[in-house]
């Protein structure tokens, strides 16, 4: 062993020792790094794939879900041999074989918070596998408190979304997302269905990102949301503010809190008169083929508000619709506990439904 590497770690990964950021040191400090990784499925999957062949020296992972079938099109890390094995072994199994020089703990188990903190505080650094917003909200609130870095990482559909919390006391979860939305607008990759490369592409990303906050090269993304489209291959890097004394759990949504309405017939009056209002659909793209009020300004479908909320401003007075006021109510109440002015989001009381009702019945219901 010569310079702290072995002759086979300097063959393993000698394209690493190459670059001039990394060389012999950066992979030493790789290899004396440690990640934990929380889910081993679609975002998990590449993100341990490409830790491990990076030389990362520690990688945990946590997951108490069984390989299914359908996971296949997109859990990379899993093959069909695997099929009915709990996630975390199946991909400890794969990773041994893709580089049997590093550490691999398992654990089968979920993060919750009566193991959080144990869990979390023996890795430098955690990236977010997850689907689900109790456990990111767990994870930035643990790792704010042990002063960890996070990676996180999400999709829907066909969009992507990575940001790296806590880094260098830089921003946290809560600091982008204050509350976590209802469960209306909370949809899962079983209910509204992925393509099985994009997690491919935001997995690598959190990745590559761990590996440059082990490193301490390039530019991180802290306090900076990447957002990618794999339909139109449009990728954004959204800047956003936030408080550095903001005191811990101050997130907590507003529960039963009362919200805006206006009627069709107040909404078109004050038109009328002159008000400049922002008109947002919250229907499905089906439902908008059907019929859409004139004049709006924008559809995003509920249960992507979360994901998408910086397309709508917060500097005008907005108008949330849908088909009988149901869905628009919960993404009014999102946006109020999300910051938005509770003095100006409304909701159109009754949707379109109302809307043919009072003021024009050649408007459809469905």
């Amino acid at each position: 062993m010569t310079g702290g590497l072995s002759d086979d770690e300097r063959l393993r990964y000698a394209r690493h020792i190459a670059l001039p950021q990394v060389g012999v040191e950066g992979q030493l400090k790789l290899l004396e790094s440690s990640v934990l990784v929380v889910g081993a499925g679609g975002l998990g999957s590449p993100a341990l794939m490409y830790l491990a062949a990076a030389g990362i020296g520690k990688i945990g992972i946590i997951d108490n879900d069984v390989v299914e079938s359908s996971n296949l099109q997109r859990q990379i890390v899993h093959s069909t041999s695997s099929i009915g094995e709990p996630k975390a072994i199946s991909a400890k199994n794969r990773l041994r074989d893709l580089n049997p020089q590093i550490e691999i703990e398992a654990f089968v188990t979920r993060l919750d918070e009566g193991n959080a903190v144990s869990l979390i505080e023996k890795y430098d650094v955690v990236v977010d596998g997850t689907d689900n917003f109790s456990t990111r909200y767990l994870i930035g609130d643990v790792c704010e408190e042990l002063g960890k870095p996070w990676i996180f990482g999400s999709i829907h559909r066909f969009e992507g979304q990575i940001s790296t919390f806590n880094f260098e006391s830089g921003p946290n979860y809560r600091d982008l997302f204050p509350v976590p939305p209802p469960p209306e607008l909370a949809p899962n990759c079983s209910e509204a269905g992925v393509l099985g490369v994009l997690p491919g592409i935001v997995g690598t990303i959190q990745a590559t990102e761990a590996i440059k906050v082990i490193l301490d090269v390039g530019e991180i993304l802290r306090g900076k949301l990447l957002t990618i489209d794999s339909l139109t291959m449009i990728t954004r890097v959204l800047s956003f503010d936030y408080d550095p004394g903001r005191e811990r759990g101050s997130g907590i949504g507003k529960e039963g809190m009362s919200v805006k309405s206006i009627t069709p017939r107040e909404f078109l009056e004050r038109k009328g008169e002159g008000w400049e209002v922002f008109l947002l659909d919250v229907r499905s793209e089906t439902e908008e083929s059907i019929v859409s009020l004139e004049g709006t300004d924008l559809r995003i479908t509920h249960t992507s508000v979360p994901g998408r909320y910086e397309e709508i401003p917060n500097d005008v007075d907005i108008v949330v619709y849908c088909r009988t006021g149901g869905r628009s109510g919960a993404v009014v109440r999102y946006l109020v506990q999300s910051g938005w002015d509770i003095n100006r989001v409304f909701n159109l009381e009754g949707g379109v439904h109302l809307w043919s009702d009072s003021v024009d019945s050649s408007i459809i219901k469905y």
